[in-house]
């Protein structure tokens, strides 16, 4: 929605899409996984706003959906008045976070398609008076990138505070209720400059607080006031009082908007009630706040605890590979069933980095299908994910991607015989979701994005020279997409060009240092995989723009056309496609709603895509994979 200046920035669908990005050096959002999320903030100004409380529709940019999608029904949301700087709330979540509920929300004539198009259904859980920024600023100074920008995601402490800001600030609720929709709930009054608006809303709120009171004396009968002054936090009963009494509120609240009730009171109990109930509400936000902290403080020592039993493990898992060399006998490695078979590095897929469903990761990992044994090996420098791969004189080079916060240039190389990495010069520039193949002796990084664009951009890396030289583009912008060597050629296909996924694909001849189109698929792809056997080219799996898919198509140089193939049988993006000993494998990734994938496919030419029982990798994906010996 209007959100100030307008960005184009790419955000990959299905989280397990890579963050998105400000038009700063920082990423866009905080990379919080779903459990620890607790709200979400969009955007509006004053001409967007009353749609947004008219329809009970949120929008952010496409690029915002990469935390959009976590939003579950229920999840608390607030939304920010670019054009007065104030935070409204408190809403929450009636969907899941969707692409494109209302594809034409926001637009002047319903013609064209919403700029917003990262959207979530609304309801208000309470109608509070907005926070003015010096107010909320405090509250989520952490997530400030510059003087007036701020990453929009919420871990549930911030949200807490937030809520319970805007609790202590209670209005009016509207009598004007929206139409055809199932939610008893009032919305906020769009801000005015009309003083007589102002006015009226201080009447209405008058008559409110007697329709609580009045309330409140009907409870009175049933419940002991003084009861909420002496709550204890370790004592739940008071906690439900209170809850129910809200509820009961609440339902005040409604019957009044409807014009349902007309009461009197005894005006002269007025003063003490109120006391009372300021007393029990102040009592039960500091015990909610107490509990808020006490929760985030137990989530922070989880976290730190499950990072620690990570690092003893993989600092385990490398002392117990330096006792065993890499060719070793697969009776060591416990494999009984074949105890004289050596492992041949002709055997082995090497795993880089990614993301296991806990924490980035810096491993290197060799992995034997045959056994479906893996083998840790000595870990990167650092932890990385989005990266691409590429093998140049007997090393394993691994360039670019995302350290969790930021993207990054650095690259390193790992030399086998010495299990031992090496820093290399880094990109020209930083950069994640982007390609990489080897090419006369030569590592080619193309195209992939910065969060603010995508890009056509092509680096080539030559020892000889020691740094990253910039070379011809490709013809198209592409991000999250896949590229490959193929009989002195590089390919490049699919990805997102910062408006839409492609169906496009590209050939780099060296003799006449050009790209040319090679024709399209059949279906828009990004976030997917390239593989090459018997010298075709699959496309496989990835992101059309609504959901992961399942489809393959090959690529025939001889022929120069695409072509259908048999589709995988688990729709995944983000995952690796290593070509081993004639067979392609899928290794991890993520299917729709952002679950991890620890199952491994198998394809072999003639037999067509098989599930296997491989169970060693586990859970994993945004990782990188390669074998040293191809097709």
């Amino acid at each position: 929605m209007g959100t100030g200046r307008q960005r184009k920035n790419f955000i990959p669908s299905g989280s397990a899409t890579p963050a998105s990005i400000p038009a700063t050096s920082h990423v866009n959002n905080r990379n919080l996984m779903k459990n620890h999320l607790g709200g979400v903030i969009f955007g509006c100004n004053n001409t967007t706003i009353k749609e947004c409380l008219s329809k009970q529709l949120f929008g952010l940019p496409a690029e915002h959906f990469m935390y959009v999608k976590n939003i579950d029904a229920g999840l608390a949301l607030f939304l920010l008045n670019y054009s007065n700087r104030k935070l409204y709330g408190i809403f929450e979540a009636a969907s899941s976070g969707q692409m494109n509920i209302d594809p034409y929300a926001w637009t002047t004539d319903g013609s064209d398609r919403t700029k917003y198009p990262a959207q979530v259904q609304i309801r208000v859980q309470l109608q509070c008076q907005p926070l003015p920024e010096e107010q909320f600023k405090p509250v989520i100074s952490d997530n400030y990138y510059n003087g007036s920008h701020f990453w929009f995601e919420l871990d549930h402490a911030q949200a807490s505070k937030l809520m319970s800001l805007l609790s202590s600030r209670p209005t009016a609720a509207s009598t004007v209720a929206p139409q055809n929709t199932r939610w008893r709930y009032p919305f906020l009054n769009v801000p005015s400059n009309d003083s007589r608006d102002e006015i009226e809303d201080e009447q209405l709120m008058k008559k409110e607080e007697d329709l609580i009171y009045m309330k409140l004396r009907e409870l009175t009968h049933n419940r002991k006031y003084s009861d909420l002054s002496s709550m204890r936090a370790e004592d739940a009963t008071p906690v439900n009082d209170v809850r129910t009494w809200h509820n009961d509120v609440t339902e005040a609240q409604i019957s009044f908007a409807k014009g349902n009730e007309k009461r009197n009171f005894d005006s002269f109990d007025y003063p003490s009630v109120i006391t009372l109930l300021i007393q029990g509400m102040e009592e039960l936000k500091a015990f909610k706040i107490d509990q808020n902290q006490k929760l985030s403080c137990l989530e922070n020592k989880l976290v730190e605890a499950e990072q620690e039993i990570e690092s003893l493990k993989c600092r385990c898992k490398t002392l117990e590979s330096k006792s065993l060399p890499l060719t070793t006998k697969v009776d060591e490695m416990n494999m009984e069933s074949q105890n004289d078979c050596e492992q041949d590095i002709g055997e082995l897929i090497f795993l880089v980095g990614g993301y296991d469903g806990k924490s980035l990761l810096s491993a290197l990992d060799s992995y034997s299908p045959m056994h479906d044994v893996i083998m840790p090996l000595q870990s990167m420098n650092i932890a990385r994910s989005y990266a691409s791969v590429a093998i140049l004189k007997d090393e394993l080079y691994i360039f670019g991607g995302g350290d969790g916060s930021l993207w990054i240039d650095t690259v390193e190389s790992y030399d086998l015989p010495n299990n031992q990495w090496t820093m290399r010069p880094p990109l020209n520039v930083k950069k994640g979701c982007l390609a990489g193949a080897t090419l006369n002796d030569k590592i080619f990084a193309i195209g992939g994005g910065n969060g603010t664009e995508s890009f056509a951009d092509v680096e080539m890396f030559d020892i000889d020279v020691g740094h990253w030289i910039s070379t011809r583009s490709m013809l198209q912008k592409r991000y999250a997409l896949a590229a490959a060597e193929l009989n002195g050629a590089l390919y490049a296909v699919g990805g997102y060009n910062g408006t839409n996924y492609l169906k496009s694909a590209e050939r780099f001849d060296p003799r006449e240092h050009s790209w040319h189109n090679i024709g399209s698929m059949n279906t828009p792809r990004g976030c997917h995989s390239l593989a090459i056997l018997n010298e075709k080219i699959y496309a496989i799996g990835g992101y059309d723009g609504t959901a992961m898919i399942p489809s393959t198509e090959i690529f025939d140089p001889r022929v120069g056309s695409w072509m259908t193939g048999e589709p995988i049988n688990q729709s995944r993006g983000y995952f690796a496609a290593p070509v081993l000993k004639g067979s392609i494998y899928l290794i991890g990734g993520v299917e729709s709603g952002e679950t991890i994938i620890e199952t491994v496919e198998r394809y072999v030419d003639g037999q067509g895509w098989q599930a296997t029982n491989l169970g060693a990798i586990g859970k994993r994906c945004f990782l990188s994979a390669i074998s040293y010996l191809n097709g």
